[in-house]
């Protein structure tokens, strides 16, 4: 595979993890952390670095916009939900 037919290919399956991910909003980021080892969050800071690498700044809430597809904090209003406490006595 040639190098530019790789970086489409990376870059459609980057497209469909997104959407796959946007999708699947009933998925936590917790529940992603413990069992993939990233989350959202990781995901948008991993392309913020790449743009970053590139030439390109995006600010923090420029890169999770591009991942949830939405501000963030729309999609915390949305989608998070609240863990109850690991103990209550």
């Amino acid at each position: 595979m040639d190098e530019e037919t790789r970086t489409e290919a990376e870059a459609a399956a980057f497209r469909r993890l997104t959407e796959h991910l946007r999708q699947r909003s009933d998925v936590q980021n917790l529940d992603l952390m413990d069992l993939a080892g990233f989350c959202r969050n990781c995901l948008s800071r991993w392309y913020r670095d790449a743009a970053a690498e590139r030439g390109a700044e995006l600010s923090k809430d420029e890169a999770r916009e591009i991942v949830y597809g939405m501000p963030y904090e729309e999609w915390k209003a949305l989608h998070q939900t609240e863990r109850p406490e690991a103990s209550r006595s």
